[in-house]
C-alpha cells in the first residue's frame, strides 16, 4: 500500500488510527512515512488540519516539498509552524528541517540562518533545535552554524527585559538552549568549547542556568577524569 492508494477520509482515518494518540508518544515513524510518500496536495492539506497528529504529518512533509520545489509559500507555512501553540507542531517543524538537512544541507542552512534572525523566541528555538541534531553535525559547516545559532539565541535572551524573559515562549527557548549547547559541543568540541566556556563568565541568571544544564549533560557524555576535554569545560577531576 502507498499513501496515494488512500483517498480523502480514508487517508486521514489511516493516520489517526495509527497515530499513537492520545498517549505518551506519537507515531513518529508513520509521520515520516507520510512525509516521504504522500502527494504534495495531501501534505498541504494535512498541514492545515485541525487534527494535531495529521497537522504534524503535514508539517514534516513541508520539508520534503521544499527539497523538491523551494516554494516560498511552503517555507512561510513551515516558519509559521515554528510558533504554533501546539508543541507537537513545533517539534514537527524541527523534524522537517532536519529531514531537509539529510538531503540538502545548503537549504537546511539557509532556513536555519533565516530563522536565527527572527525576533520570535519560538522561531529561534526552532533554529537551535533544528540544527542541533547529532547526525547533521557530522558536517563541519553545520556544526559551526549550530554554535553560531546557540550563541545568537543566548545573546537574544540576554538582550530581553526581565518581564519578557518570564514569558512562556522565551522560557521555551531557554529550555532548548539548556541542551542544544551540549549537542553542539559534543559534535565539535574544538570549535564549540571556547564559545561555551565564554558563557561561564556571565552572571546573567538565564545564562548561568543554560551553562549549568549543559554542564550536566556534558558531564554525562564525557565522564572520564583523564579526558582533557573535561578539564577545559571545568569539571572537577576526582
Amino acid at each position: 500500500m502507498t499513501f496515494a492508494d488512500l483517498d480523502g477520509d480514508e487517508l486521514w482515518s489511516y493516520l489517526t488510527e495509527r497515530s499513537g494518540l492520545p498517549g505518551p508518544r506519537a507515531n513518529l515513524g508513520l509521520m515520516l512515512e507520510f512525509a516521504r510518500g504522500a502527494d504534495d496536495d495531501d501534505i498541504l492539506l494535512a498541514a492545515e488540519s485541525e487534527d494535531e497528529y495529521i497537522r504534524c504529518c503535514g508539517i514534516v512533509g513541508l520539508g520534503f516539498i521544499l527539497v523538491r520545489s523551494r516554494d516560498k509559500a511552503v517555507l512561510n507555512s513551515l516558519t509559521e509552524a515554528t510558533t504554533s501553540a501546539s508543541w507537537r507542531a513545533r517539534e514537527a517543524a524541527a523534524m522537517a528541517v532536519q529531514a531537509i538537512g539529510d538531503t540538502d544541507p545548503q537549504l537546511l542552512r539557509a532556513i536555519i540562518e533565516q530563522w536565527s534572525r527572527s525576533a520570535h523566541p519560538l522561531t529561534l528555538r526552532a533554529a537551535a533545535a533544528g540544527i542541533c541534531e547529532p547526525r547533521l553535525l557530522k558536517d563541519k559547516t553545520n556544526a559551526a552554524l549550530a554554535v553560531q545559532v546557540c550563541r545568537d539565541a543566548t545573546e537574544w535572551i540576554v538582550s530581553q527585559p526581565a518581564d519578557s524573559r518570564r514569558e512562556a515562549d522565551t522560557r521555551t527557548l531557554r529550555q532548548a538552549l539548556g541542551y542544544c549547547w551540549s549537542v553542539a559541543v559534543a559534535a565539535d568540541p574544538e570549535n564549540a568549547l571556547p564559545a561555551f566556556v565564554s558563557l561561564e563568565a556571565s552572571d546573567d541568571t538565564d545564562v548561568v542556568w543554560i551553562v549549568r544544564e549543559n554542564r550536566k549533560r556534558l558531564a554525562c557524555a564525557r565522564c572520564s577524569k583523564a579526558d582533557p576535554w573535561n578539564r577545559v569545560v571545568g569539571y572537577p577531576q576526582n
